[in-house]
């Protein structure tokens, strides 16, 4: 209970409020006990003085001892709290009405009497208790004079033994007793309240806490929202509510972020482990044809004629440049991966480079029966880019618009400009992607299920163009549908200055 952050505030709490109860009982029994000297001390103030007039305590120069003995027995009888002292003018005890074996010093400082007697502004003025050293009460004094000067000072002590103390004040008085009781009272029901109070703040932390421990016992995997998402943006979210809802906000984003990376990073490795068999697979396979022509090659050398040699050297050959170009392709991927191919940009005509683009594809056209149609506008703008890595983009998107493309089919690439960009756009007439396999054609060795047959892409052309223009700030795009052909498209931005040559 007291490991939880509602125990230790209640703790505090009751800590706080104790500490707090007995500073409230201090302060009030010293302001008690303060008024009631000051209270006393002003309605005795002219108590010794009256005492010195009418007791006639001087006579003939001589000190009138019934006179004293009969003042001392009537304020005995009268209020046992008051005692009074004869001093003579060095401030020495001469009698005294308390008992004698309470009286423990021998004189009196005048300091404090010679204070009083000019009548000082503040009250109460606290002079020497004779019945102990260091105790000090209020009092009432008079000089006592004779016609031969001053002979003494008649000192009245205010207020008895009975509160000396605090207990002895809470013990002698029904009020502070009831204001010690209504006090007490108070601070538990403070007590009470703040704890409802602690325990209504604290249970939504609490909550997010189960929420946190429940989500972490998922192996962060599974998460309940512990907060109401308000309308609006990050600016409204974080506005909306008090920090413990901030914090539940917070942690629910946190949470749903954990599991988009989980989910990435569990994607990327099922990826991975599909790129480690699908390169094992691409490679195997030209290697394993290739290794068994040489090997015939090898062993009915002087069997066969010189044009199934030739026959068995082309197949070898065309395995031979898979292979290269698999390898070429790995190892552009991890440089453009690594960040090593950053882009040299510079303005070029990207008609041109169409048109160089289309002229590189046409016998490949031919031989399928595919027309390749390049269309192009005059007053294009330059773009700014790097034209080697452009270049493979189109040389990417065209081939494999080619190899999806049936006979008797067309592919376009056509240009134009929009908003300070041109835009180009590769438009094919084959089979056409199904929508679900739309968000994976970008992923490396991905294959859409249903190519073209005798398709010998390996699934790495349109992952190396889109690194590519990742690279340049554009995005690449892709419409399709099955049976209406494919289309992808990016921009590029324009060079500020000139334009490109007409095409």
């Amino acid at each position: 209970m007291l490991r939880s952050l509602y125990g230790k505030l209640a703790l505090g709490l009751a800590a706080l409020l104790a500490l707090t109860g007995l500073l409230f009982l201090a302060d009030g029994l010293f302001t008690t006990r303060a008024f009631l000297r000051e209270v006393s001390q002003k309605l005795h103030r002219d108590l010794a003085r009256n005492l010195v007039k009418e007791a006639l305590l001087l006579e003939e120069g001589r000190l009138n001892e019934a006179a004293l003995e009969e003042i001392f027995h009537d304020l005995m009888v009268i209020n046992p709290s008051i005692e009074v002292y004869l001093l003579d003018p060095e401030g020495r005890i001469l009698e005294y009405s308390a008992p004698p074996e309470r009286v423990r010093l021998e004189r009196v400082s005048l300091a404090p009497v010679r204070r009083f007697l000019a009548e000082p502004e503040t009250l109460p003025l606290l002079g020497d208790d004779p019945r102990g050293p260091g105790r000090r009460k209020p009092f009432s004094a008079a000089p006592i004079r004779s016609a031969g000067g001053l002979e003494g000072y008649l000192y009245v002590v205010l207020g008895g033994e009975q509160w000396d103390s605090a207990l002895q004040m809470l013990q002698g008085s029904y009020i502070l007793r009831l204001g010690t009781g209504a006090l007490l009272a108070g601070l538990g029901c403070i007590l009470i309240a703040g704890l409802v109070l602690f325990g209504h703040l604290t249970r939504r932390l609490t909550r997010l806490s189960d929420a946190m421990q429940a989500f972490e016992a998922t192996g962060f995997r599974v998460h309940r929202p512990v907060a109401k998402m308000p309308a609006g943006g990050p600016a409204a979210r974080r506005a909306a509510g008090d920090e413990i809802d901030r914090l539940g906000t917070t942690f629910d984003a946190m949470a749903r972020r954990m599991n988009e990376q989980l989910t990435a990073l569990d994607r990327a490795d099922r990826l991975r482990r599909e790129l480690v068999a699908n390169v094992s697979h691409d490679l195997r396979t030209p290697l394993t044809t290739l290794q068994g022509y040489i090997d015939t090659l090898l062993l009915k050398e002087t069997t066969l004629s010189d044009e199934e040699k030739r026959r068995y050297l082309e197949v070898a050959a065309r395995h031979s440049e898979r292979l290269a170009d698999l390898v070429s392709q790995l190892f552009e991927l991890a440089k453009l991966d690594a960040a090593e191919a950053l882009p040299e940009v510079e303005p070029f005509s990207m008609g041109e480079l169409v048109q160089d683009v289309a002229q590189e594809f046409q016998l490949v056209a031919e031989r399928r029966g595919v027309r390749l149609e390049p269309s192009l506008v005059e007053g294009l703008p330059m773009v700014r880019a790097d034209v080697g890595l452009i270049a493979r983009v189109l040389e990417n998107l065209v081939g494999n618009a080619m190899r999806h493309t049936p006979a008797g089919g067309r592919v376009t690439v056509s240009l134009a400009r929009s908003d300070g960009l041109v835009e180009v756009r590769i438009r094919d007439t084959g089979c056409g992607i199904a929508a679900e396999e739309l968000p994976y054609l970008f992923d490396r060795f991905y294959q859409v299920g249903d190519a073209a047959e005798g398709s010998a892409g390996a699934g790495l052309g349109l992952a190396i163009a889109k690194k590519i223009l990742d690279l340049h700030g554009s995005e690449i795009r892709v419409e399709s549908a099955p049976g209406r052909g494919t289309t992808f498209s990016f921009s590029l931005p324009v060079e500020p200055h000139g334009l490109a040559p007409a095409a």
